[in-house]
């Protein structure tokens, strides 16, 4: 019996604790719900300056993050046109030699022009190695292999450098 008297109190207080702090907290909550409604003169200067500093922040990023998006759309407009002439050089190269695995008549008109605007790009590689021919005039024509292949590697390169460029942080 004697403990349920005991345990009957503890109920008690515990009620009564409860109770108490539930109208602490609503009093509390009161209380600073009054004073944000009428902040002193103080308070309302340091509320102001505080605002002031959020939104001069808040532009900054703003205009940071247009910088930043601003310069990578440059750099993805730079890398397309680079991939633009790379592609046209790799179609270039490639046309040079599907010519001569067919063995294409060299005094033809397309013939020469795609040798006319080829050589260019062709010429540095000229003469590394031997062009392995065939009966009847057909030319494995191996350096244009390794021209495209080191155009790849040079496309390859300016992109990577693109994508950093255009990824680059100015702060953190």
């Amino acid at each position: 019996m004697e403990d349920d008297k005991v345990a009957a109190d503890q109920a008690r207080r515990e009620a009564q604790h409860g109770f108490v702090k539930s109208r602490v907290e609503g009093e509390v909550n009161a209380e600073i719900a009054g004073r944000a409604a009428h902040p002193t003169e103080g308070e309302a200067a340091r509320i102001e300056q505080v605002a002031e500093e959020f939104r001069g922040r808040a532009v900054h990023e703003t205009f940071a993050v247009e910088r930043e998006v601003s310069r990578a759309r440059g750099a993805a407009r730079t890398s397309q046109i680079i991939d633009y002439v790379f592609y046209v050089i790799y179609a270039l190269l490639a046309t040079r030699l599907v010519l001569g695995l067919i063995a294409a008549r060299s005094g033809a008109g397309f013939v020469r022009f795609i040798r006319a605007v080829t050589d260019p790009l062709y010429g540095p590689f000229r003469g590394i190695v031997p062009s392995p021919s065939a009966e009847g005039g057909f030319t494995l024509a191996l350096p244009i292999v390794i021209a495209i292949g080191a155009y790849l590697l040079l496309h390859a390169g300016i992109r990577g450098l693109l994508r950093v460029i255009a990824q680059r942080k100015t702060r953190i």
